[in-house]
This record gives C-alpha cells, sequence and structure tokens, in this order.
C-alpha cells in the first residue's frame, strides 16, 4: 500500500471535496459528514473535473453533464455515465487523511 497525506480532516468540511494530485493522479477526496472517500477526479463519461462537482448524500455530481457517482462504490448512478469511477481506500492517521492510490 502506498498512503499518500491528502490534508488534515478540518481542511475538508463536510459535505465538501478536496481535489490532491498524487504523482500522476488527481484525486477528490470526499467529506460525507461521516466518513472520508476518495475517488479519481474524472468522470468516466467525459473525463469532467468531478472535484468540482456538488456532493450531497454519499452522491457527486459531474459539473459537466450531471451524471452522479456513489463516491463509496463508484457505481454511476444516472445517465450519461455508465461506467464506475475507480475507488481509493482512505484512512485517518497521525491527524491526516491518507489515501491509498496503489
Amino acid at each position: 500500500m502506498t498512503w499518500f497525506n491528502a490534508g488534515r480532516p478540518d481542511q475538508i468540511l463536510p459535505g465538501k471535496v478536496q481535489v490532491v494530485e498524487a504523482g500522476s493522479k488527481r484525486i477528490a477526496v470526499c467529506n460525507t459528514g461521516e466518513e472520508f472517500h476518495a475517488i479519481d477526479d474524472i468522470c468516466s463519461h467525459d473525463g469532467g473535473p468531478l472535484g468540482e462537482g456538488e456532493l450531497v448524500d454519499g452522491q457527486i455530481e459531474c459539473p459537466r453533464h450531471g451524471a452522479r457517482f456513489d463516491v463509496t462504490t463508484g457505481k454511476p448512478l444516472c445517465l450519461p455515465a455508465v461506467r464506475p469511477v475507480k475507488v481509493y481506500p482512505t484512512r485517518i492517521h497521525a491527524g491526516h487523511v491518507e489515501v491509498d492510490v496503489t
């Protein structure tokens, strides 16, 4: 496992998303208010920036065409997306949100 420091938990407020770069990957770290989740910052429909979308009830909406994804599984929840986005394990360790980017 390769854990990447995505910042302190208080830097990502509930209902908000913070995009981090881990090497060549752009990852959207989502705070649902209960847990932190991490997904690719690329919509599987057209490559839109998911991190710029709204996060509501564990779902993130792509700002380009409205595709929504479950941030816990990466599964698309409505058209136009039909393919999932990659999800990454997260943990709180030593006062930081960490994402396993392997």
